[in-house]
């Protein structure tokens, strides 16, 4: 049959198969527990594509993927449900993809292990997949190795290999003088812990070769002591070979320091006038500080104050009112307001960045409200509460801090900042906080060009991992009250470094007033992207 009359066969096949369908049925709406589902961030397993080389047509391999359980549904992929206390099913997505050699595939079953099976992480196994997939260059593998090292899982801690991988991840050269300076802290404090270990062996071996020399001059017929001359030599010989280990650390820490740079940098502080573009995508505009341009801005703003079945709060609704109208009218955000929220439209609304934000742009979550906790095993969770939230122990509908983080794993923004004022919020992120930040005053030009291109994923929370003063500051909660001072005050552009380290103090001197300890805390989202970027505030009004 020839390639026309097979074109003009499936017409009319089409035509005639179109005309036999029955009239579709309305499709039965998904319940509240069906949309939550749908919303979750699976590991996908695509089906192969089918594709032609000539005449032969040949189909390729599955491909795994991180997406929403309908997205992957649409595509024909392959998900189990997913379970935060259960990964083995994610591994059986990404396992062969990662011993067939694929460096995403190796850092997502690194972070498998180290999130646990069953609760129990296998630090081990992790370090093994991160190092696999770091020597291909994955950014992500690199930085996860920099955490274990920082905290000392699964490895010894070791700041000074944290910071070189944390180097490698974040593109920054060795003889870049913001590492220098915090490398050679780091590594000065590394040599004086080694120096200090060599020193203890030494009076160690010492005091046994003493009590050794002691013990020959008697042991000639005694079996007992000749016994204990071994075991003393024994003892002698490991704490040598403890002490050669020492030793080579040392020079294996010598070795690593990068050499000094001899370049010099010229700084200078920004002009702080602002440029804006008005074009709109979105209702977002596009805000530029001089010659530099920072994107659209947009937030997502979420308060929880009047609970249905657990105890009501005092201020989050006056904080998001507030937060919302200077990040408005005083930094050019798009705001999107949500006030005693249930869970499922938190969820959508966060599933929903995903199909607004371009690579160019900026989101700020804030979220005021409850937030609890929950041990598994080794492996605790925190989460968001929403007003339709049950007492604990039933968390049947609260919003995890995984949903939070996967999702903005696949956000495609540049600059992603979180700021949490509830209990527990320091469980967003497992990172251990170690942060290169620049001591000046106010960023200079050079800070703000070698931060701006890279993505940032941030977490600013009210208090750690315990609880918080809902009250405090009038109106507002103390965290709440602190941060708007510093917004609605600002003449200049702020750096999220900066935003801490200036409303720490205030917020723990205010609880303190009220006889509690409280202290904001400032990190890395790990597992969703950080490339050692920052977030930026640029006041494009003269505000007041």
């Amino acid at each position: 049959m020839k390639t026309k009359d097979v074109l003009v066969y499936l017409l009319l096949l089409s035509v005639f198969l179109s005309g036999c369908q029955s009239v579709p049925q309305e499709s039965k709406p998904l319940s509240m527990q069906e949309r939550i589902s749908s919303l979750q961030v699976v590991d996908c397993l695509l089906p192969g594509q089918v594709r032609m080389v000539g005449a032969q047509a040949y189909q390729t391999p599955r491909r795994p993927t991180k997406t929403t359980a309908s997205d992957c549904s649409i595509r024909g992929g392959e998900f189990v449900a997913y379970d935060r206390a259960n990964y083995k099913t994610a591994l059986n997505v990404w396992m062969p993809q990662a011993e067939a050699g694929d460096a995403e595939a190796q850092t997502n079953v690194g972070e498998i292990f180290e999130r646990g099976l069953g609760g129990e992480p296998n630090y081990v196994a992790a370090k093994i997949w991160y190092e696999k997939a770091a020597a291909q260059g994955d950014k992500r593998a690199q930085f996860n190795l920099g955490t274990l090292y920082e905290q000392g899982l699964g490895v010894e801690k070791n700041m000074v290999l944290a910071l070189n991988f944390y180097r490698q991840a974040w593109g920054l050269p060795a003889d870049d003088l913001m590492f220098q300076s915090v490398y050679e802290e780091e590594a000065a404090k590394l040599s004086q812990q080694l120096n200090e270990q060599l020193a203890r062996k030494n009076r160690q071996i010492a005091l046994l070769e003493k009590q050794l020399s002691s013990l020959e001059k008697e042991a000639s017929q005694n079996k007992q002591m000749q016994q204990d001359i071994a075991e003393l030599n024994s003892m002698i010989a490991g704490l040598k070979q403890e002490q050669e280990q020492v030793i080579e650390q040392q020079q294996t820490a010598r070795l690593r320091q990068p050499a000094a740079s001899v370049t010099t940098v010229a700084t200078r502080s920004i002009d702080n006038s602002v440029i804006r573009d008005y074009s709109l995508h979105e209702m977002a505009k596009k805000i530029a500080l001089g010659d530099k341009q920072f994107g659209r801005y947009y937030a997502l703003i979420i308060g929880n104050q009047d609970y249905q079945n657990i105890a009501s709060l005092a201020t989050p609704r006056n904080d998001i009112q507030r937060i919302g109208e200077v990040l408005e009218k005083r930094y050019g955000f798009t705001v999107t307001l949500l006030t005693d929220s249930d869970n499922l439209t938190i969820m959508d609304a966060i599933n929903n960045l995903n199909e607004v934000l371009t690579e160019d742009d900026n989101l700020l979550i804030y979220y005021a409200g409850h937030g609890n906790r929950i041990q598994t095993g080794e492996f605790e969770t925190g989460y968001w509460l929403p007003v339709n939230a049950d007492a604990p122990p039933r968390d049947s509908l609260w919003i995890p801090n995984e949903f939070v983080t996967r999702h903005l794993a696949r956000i495609q923004a540049k600059r992603v900042m979180v700021i949490a004022d509830s209990c527990y919020a320091g469980l967003l992120s497992s990172a251990p906080g170690y942060l290169m930040l620049e001591n000046n005053d106010q960023p200079t030009d050079r800070y703000i060009q070698y931060k701006l291109p890279r993505k940032s994923r941030l977490l600013l929370t009210s208090g750690g991992d315990f609880p918080v003063l809902d009250t405090g500051g009038g109106d507002n909660s103390v965290f709440a009250k602190a941060l708007l001072d510093l917004l609605e005050n600002n003449q200049r552009l702020l750096t999220a470094p900066e935003i801490y380290q200036s409303i720490k103090g205030r917020v723990s001197k205010a609880a303190k007033l009220a006889d509690f300890e409280q202290t904001p805390v400032y990190k890395v989202i790990k597992g969703a992207g950080h490339e050692m970027g920052d977030f930026f505030f640029v006041p494009v009004s003269a505000g007041g």
